[in-house]
């Protein structure tokens, strides 16, 4: 009885394309047992194998000559804020220029758009979308104010020390540079409203979400990382807030929850009410009802704070 020879390692825990079992010795034969599964033209992989988003995307590119990982895809292999109902999803998107045939493969949505010099790039060998272009691609399917905390992601200011970088990975005039480079890409119209309310200074989504929130309540729109001390770069900051009533505004997430997080939260918000600043702290419950009774708050807080200023009747 013939035994059936085992793939090499290098084939076993992820797909492959047809061209890399020929070069790793695999006959044509051997990819027709049970153990390995066709996907697609020139794309197989082991049978027992557990859906990867990386592996997948990888493989998809390097049988895919001219095109890039894009849209959902390209979103969560660079770590992007997506909603909730994006965030797991194991969609495989490809883009080609529009002068190539499109793309068809099973399992594969595919797009034939215009990408400029600079909006694709090579990152650990896959082509891949940039952020600011995933950014542009989503804008057709995401809402405005999820497209508005995707923007303010790719804009915000790093902070060295945790992330190993110093420069945002774009800034709101390469937004609109990129944003006017394809007037007639679908989504442009919501593209160029999210540009119109991205801020740099939110650290996440949630972040995002009370300001936006805010606005729709028609507050004064607040300042981002307020440091209780400008001159101090040590100075402890809040999230938002208004430095003219001394409102500090936090929005504390999960990670708030850790021992070592919340000795320094409210070491933090001390500083604040200690230098007659009034600390307003939000968390995960707030999103709920949309940050209604945070609004509610911080309304309540700048019609104290504005009983003799000019604009007071805003708040009544």
């Amino acid at each position: 009885m013939h035994n059936r020879s085992e793939l090499p390692t290098r084939l076993v825990g992820s797909p492959f394309t047809y061209a890399s079992a020929l070069a790793s010795g695999v006959p044509a034969s051997r990819l027709r047992g049970q153990d390995v599964v066709h996907i697609s033209r020139e794309l197989y992989r082991p049978s027992g194998w557990s859906f990867e988003l990386e592996a997948a995307a990888q493989v998809l590119s390097e049988v895919s000559p001219g095109a890039w990982i894009s849209h959902v895809t390209a979103a969560r292999l660079h770590c992007q804020l997506l909603p909730p109902w994006l965030s797991d999803s194991t969609e495989l998107h490809l883009s080609k220029p529009k002068h190539l045939p499109q793309v068809r493969r099973k399992g594969v949505i595919a797009h034939n758009v215009i990408a400029r010099d600079g909006e694709v790039e090579s990152v650990g060998g896959i082509r891949i979308s940039t952020r600011s272009r995933t950014w542009l691609d989503l804008a057709r399917r995401l809402s405005l104010a999820d497209l508005v905390c995707l923007g303010d992601q790719i804009i915000r200011i790093p902070r060295p020390q945790f992330e190993g970088r110093s420069d945002p990975y774009d800034t709101l005039d390469g937004l609109r540079a990129l944003v006017g480079r394809h007037p007639n890409l679908q989504g442009i119209i919501r593209a160029r409203e999210a540009l119109e309310l991205m801020r740099v200074g939110a650290d996440s989504a949630p972040e995002s979400m009370l300001r936006l929130a805010m606005a729709d309540a028609n507050l004064p729109e607040p300042d981002l990382q307020i440091a209780l001390r400008p001159d101090d770069a040590m100075s402890p900051t809040a999230d938002l807030g208004y430095r003219h009533s001394r409102l500090a505004i936090q929005y504390d997430g999960g990670h708030h929850l850790l021992d070592a997080q919340q000795f320094s939260d409210r070491r933090r918000d001390k500083a604040f009410e200690s230098a007659g600043w009034t600390v307003l702290v939000f968390g995960k419950a707030d999103t709920a009802d949309d940050f209604e009774l945070a609004i509610k708050a911080i309304r309540r807080h700048l019609r104290t704070a504005w009983t003799d200023h000019p604009y007071a009747a805003g708040f009544a």
